[in-house]
């Protein structure tokens, strides 16, 4: 009754079908990809923001040591002629020459200021009386000399005689070029002789300026530029100036004919107390964004305004900053969007599950009677595979059995292999023995004896060696004198190949050269290898089989060569498959066995063969002295 009241129940007090969280889904998706480009938009706005605040600060600190030298430089310029009119306004034969006017005197002092004058930075020095007229001049030998010329309308002049000393920049009157006038005046204010006066010019520090390529200028009290780095600059002003202001310097001279027209620079914004981003047309460009940095000239009335331009700095501090935003706000995009997607499918899972739940329940009440159909079926199928289990239960225990008789024959023929040659060796000592015993020859067959001792010795070793490769288990190896293995392997095969060891050409190693592994193991595999070397040479003429030792920085080679028929093409495919063999009477293990010694050791064996021999190359590491 539970189950069909639940599948009464109206259709709205269910839940979501997956076409109606379809739709839900759609819509959470529009506001998501609404949401996340506003908000990629508002992180690359503050990044452009942020990294052009960034470049402007980084440029801004730049810009200040910059200018900072600038002025430093400039200051440096200017102590130096200053103290000219100082020490000349005390000098004697300045004062001689005003009060006197001698003739002597006065070319004496043009003399001497321009000797003074060829020793510092300054242009020219000269020396007006009270009236104003130069009297002497260091240039008094040029065409273009200061000397006779009126200079009591200059504003350096005035206040010298006024207050003791005066600077100031103009334009030269005589030479048309502009400069700083440094003067002082000669004698106290009642009893004035005369003043002296020194013209600095600042070609060589504006050429110094022009080579960073950032423009740089100084401008007076009044804005007016008075040294820069841009010749077409000079005498423009940093704002427009009054009327009554312009006339009044047009009519002084002081910068002759100058328009006095403002600079090219618009578009002030503060960034700082002293620092401004303005858009400026330097002469031969287009207008560009600069940071303007104004910094105050100690003992002056100076400014120096220092532009740096900004769009490059900006540019690169808005990508970088760009991209770190982008770094944040994509992955978090990115897992926002899978926790949704991810959302989005747990709900239309549970409401797939939730339907195919119901539909179960449908299904379920219908097919009661089939279900307990179905369950007879299945208990007669339990029984069915519980009576085929029990089958392969049995068939599996056979198997095994099997499998362990092949296993038991497969060690059972690898013993007699490998005891067959101690065997053979042991019953050529014995007849040798009775042979020696029949002369009465009893030294001998003592020997014959010790080493079939020896050798039932080795064959306890070689069961040994063969059970713990049945147990998966191996003798530690060690290091082992190689040219003792081959000697001892040779011993071996002295009683067998009695006859045709002559074909043998071994080209031993020096002693002390040791390799990885126990020494009865690798004289089974050269037993092996020498063996099946010589039984293939039997019956041809010339027969050889020649081995040598090759030392390399880490392993050792061994190389056994014959120049047999070689191995059939067959055969060579499968060469160490156990009972794998061209001999009548091999067993086709003693590769095998050779083989798994020396990949226990750490080796490998090598096999080329073609008509005209075989050749075996067996590796084994080095051993550490």
């Amino acid at each position: 009754m539970h189950n069909t009241a639940m599948l009464q129940r109206p259709a709205n007090e269910r839940f979501l079908t997956p076409e109606q969280l379809g739709r839900r889904s759609r819509r959470v998706w529009f506001v998501f990809a609404f949401l996340s480009a506003a908000v990629i938009a508002a992180g690359l706005y503050g990044a452009n923001v942020f990294g052009r605040l960034s470049a402007i600060e980084a440029v801004q600190r730049q810009g200040h040591t910059d200018a900072n030298l600038k002025v430093a430089l400039l200051r440096a310029v200017l102590e130096r002629p200053r103290a000219l009119p100082l020490l000349l306004a005390d000098d004697q034969q300045v004062r001689d020459a005003l009060a006197d006017k001698h003739i002597d005197d006065v070319v004496a002092l043009d003399r001497k200021l321009e000797s003074l004058v060829s020793g510092t930075s300054a242009s020219v020095l000269y020396v007006t009386g009270k009236d104003g007229v130069a009297m002497a001049s260091s240039n008094w030998r040029e065409p273009l000399s200061f000397v006779g010329n009126d200079y009591s309308f200059r504003d350096y002049f005035r206040k010298a005689m006024e207050t003791g000393t005066a600077e100031h920049y103009a334009l030269g009157t005589v030479s048309n070029r502009p400069g700083l006038y440094i003067s002082r005046r000669v004698g106290d204010v009642g009893s004035a002789l005369g003043v002296v006066v020194v013209k600095m010019e600042f070609d060589q520090l504006e050429a110094d300026w022009s080579e960073t390529g950032r423009p740089a200028y100084v401008t007076d009290e009044r804005g007016v530029v008075l040294i820069t780095s841009l010749p077409s600059w000079r005498f423009m002003t940093t704002a427009p100036l009054a009327r009554q202001e312009a006339d009044a310097i047009r009519k002084s001279l002081q910068f002759g004919a100058a328009p006095l027209s403002p600079l090219p620079v618009s578009h002030a914004e503060k960034v700082g107390p002293d620092a401004t981003i303005v858009r400026a047309i330097l002469p031969g460009s287009s207008a560009a964004e600069y940071l303007r940095l104004t910094v105050a000239i100690p003992s002056t009335p100076w400014q120096l305004g220092y532009l740096i331009p900004t769009d490059q700095a900006i540019a690169s501090s808005v990508r970088e900053t760009r991209f770190l935003t982008s770094t944040v706000l994509l992955p978090i995009l990115a897992l926002a969007a899978f926790l949704l997607r991810r959302r989005d499918v747990s709900a239309m899972q549970i409401a797939v599950s939730r339907i195919a739940r119901e539909e179960l329940e449908r299904r379920v009440l219908e097919r009661t009677d089939d279900l307990s159909q179905a369950r007879d079926r299945l208990e007669a199928e339990i029984a069915d595979h519980r009576a085929t289990e029990a089958k392969l239960q049995g068939v599996q225990q056979d198997l095994v059995q099997a499998n362990r008789l092949a296993i038991l024959g497969q060690v059972a023929a690898g013993v007699a292999h490998e005891i067959n040659q101690p065997v053979a060796t042991i019953r050529a000592y014995a007849e040798n023995a009775n042979v020696f015993l029949d002369r009465q020859q009893t030294e001998p067959v003592k020997e014959n004896l010790s080493a079939i001792a020896a050798l039932t010795e080795r064959i306890g070793t070689i069961t040994e060696e063969l059970k713990a490769f049945a147990r998966k288990g191996r003798t530690a190896p060690e290091p082992v004198d190689l040219r003792s293995v081959i000697e001892g392997a040779v011993i071996l095969l002295r009683s067998r190949f009695a006859g045709r060891l002559d074909a043998l050409k071994i080209e031993l190693p020096p002693t002390g050269l040791g390799v990885v592994g126990t020494r009865i193991r690798l004289e089974q595999v050269l037993i092996n290898l020498f063996q099946n070397a010589l039984e293939a040479l039997e019956g041809r003429d010339r027969a050889k089989v020649e081995v040598s030792v090759h030392e390399t920085s880490d392993e050792v080679e061994i190389v056994v060569s014959d120049n047999g028929p070689g191995i059939p093409a067959a055969i060579l495919e499968s060469l160490f498959t156990p009972f794998n063999t061209s001999k009548e009477k091999g067993l086709g293990l003693g590769l095998v066995i050779s083989k798994d010694i020396v990949v226990d050791y750490g080796g490998r064996i090598d096999v080329e063969s073609n008509d005209s021999g075989t050749r075996f190359t067996v590796h084994l590491r080095k051993a550490t002295p």
